[in-house]
């Protein structure tokens, strides 16, 4: 068995690390560091509990460390695990800095440790769907892209250190834009320059809670976006080429039932996980053909942590390997320096 240690036990550790380690065959969580409170106690009494790394990374039989605290705490907390000889697994985004992101990749090179970045939403039933559309060939060539990422919350929680002033690596661009960002650039790469607008739309807002991401590339733009007041949502992915065009409601259905807890404690989460309904599968029209309705593929957050599994088992490549993690931390921060200097820039520019 893989035994894992769980770094954090907020809302990233209780919905989308722990269930879905407990779900993967040969790996064991055997460690959560909580620093207060009783919840991992009470939702796995039957997992050791600690409130330093020191008392976690002191157990050796413990091969994986996945860090998903706030951001300001990435760096130290990876660092530490890599020190000790651990892989390494951190959650969005990797790190506040390029310099920190950097730092970390080259200490898991110099120690031979494993270092990815949990982009769960490459693992999205709609994603892979699109993947499968826009490298078949139907659309012939990609002349715009477009993904959505929206909700509906008018006032920000409080407390929430996403949503404090000041606080490193704050705001929805930090949020949710490593997921949306992340999808384009594995569907088309590196773009040349980009341009981005990170604004707040509520009053109350103190950091941002919306953005626009450009991303150019030759002859095509991908547009990502997020908003938080959009009670009906427009299409979640929105694909044009010269031959045809793809349009997709409504998004994967994995998180809402994450975030619920409803999910069955082990391994076994049912056939139907990660299905979408019919009515939220995607139309795809091209010239000339009948329009038809495209099954979503099913989405399952499980794949990513067997790939981590099978790489440090089996040597198998990672899913999402360090050039990707280096890649994506630049388009992001890019994107802050974009929205600061309210100017396009182009990809090889200084973000620190």
């Amino acid at each position: 068995m893989l035994r894992v240690g769980l770094l954090g036990f907020g809302l990233a550790g209780q919905a989308f690390h722990a269930p879905v380690i407990r779900a993967v065959p040969g790996m064991e969580l055997a460690c959560i560091l909580e620093r207060h409170g009783t919840r991992a106690q009470e939702k796995y009494p039957e997992v050791r509990v600690t409130r330093t790394v020191e008392e976690l990374l002191a157990d050796e039989t413990i091969r994986l460390c996945v860090v998903a605290t706030p951001n300001d705490s990435h760096f130290d907390l990876a660092r530490s695990c890599l020190l000790a000889s651990r892989d390494v697994v951190v959650d969005k985004p990797f790190a506040p800095t390029l310099k920190e992101t950097t730092e970390l990749i080259r200490l898991a090179a110099e120690r031979r440790r494993l270092i990815t970045v949990y982009h769960d939403r490459r693992f999205d039933g709609d994603f892979s769907t699109v993947k499968q559309i826009v490298h078949s060939g139907k659309l012939g060539c990609i002349a715009e892209y477009e993904c959505r990422f929206d909700r509906f919350r008018l006032e920000p929680r409080p407390n929430a250190w996403r949503e404090r002033a000041g606080y490193p690596g704050a705001g929805v661009l930090f949020d949710l834009g490593p997921h949306v960002i992340d999808q384009a650039l594995a569907l088309f790469g590196e773009p040349h320059s980009i341009t981005a607008s990170a604004f707040c739309q509520r009053e109350t807002s103190v950091v941002d809670d919306s953005f626009d991401v450009c991303l150019e590339y030759p002859g095509m733009r991908a547009m990502v976006r997020a908003r938080m007041i959009v009670y009906a949502p427009g299409p979640h992915f929105l694909i044009h080429g010269t031959k045809g065009s793809f349009i997709k409601y409504g998004m994967d259905p994995q998180e809402p039932r994450l975030r619920s807890g409803n999910i069955p404690s082990g391994m076994h989460w049912g056939d139907d996980w990660g299905e979408e309904p019919a009515a939220q599968w995607g139309t795809l029209s091209v010239v000339g053909e009948p329009v038809v309705r495209v099954r979503t593929d099913r989405g399952d957050y499980r794949r990513f942590y067997a790939n981590v599994r099978d790489a440090i088992e089996k040597g198998s490549p990672l899913e999402i390997p360090p050039d990707q993690i280096l890649s994506n931390m630049r388009a992001l921060l890019l994107a802050h320096k974009s929205s600061r200097e309210q100017r396009a820039v182009a990809w090889n520019e200084n973000v620190d």
